[in-house]
């Protein structure tokens, strides 16, 4: 199972503000991403199952702002594709908080 980091950044869009065009991806993710966990986060999303379905969803985000009037899209996508177990959202957070011990 892979963990991956999508940021869909729209640009000449005539405008600074963006989450008109991130609501747009959320809702085509809430669509098509069918057997993928995800979750929005200030600056992306994390997506997380099977590599070839979150690549082809990846395809899928990049296309909507061009549907919503961007000029261009700039899209960044990192993947962590562990086969030696099986990785998570939660389980690469809970590794980390277990190491940081009571705060």
């Amino acid at each position: 199972m892979a963990v991956a980091d999508l940021t869909v950044v729209p640009l000449g869009t005539g405008s600074t503000s963006l989450s008109a065009f991130v609501a747009a991806c959320q809702r085509e993710l809430q669509e098509h991403g069918r057997g993928l966990k995800f979750e929005l986060t200030a600056m992306g999303t994390i997506i997380e199952g099977d590599l070839d379905l979150i690549l082809t969803l990846a395809r899928r985000l990049h296309e909507v702002p061009f549907k919503h009037g961007a000029a261009r899209v700039s899209t960044t996508i990192r993947i962590d594709d562990r086969r030696d177990k099986i990785g998570s959202i939660d389980g690469k957070v809970e590794a980390v908080k277990e190491k940081l011990g009571p705060v």
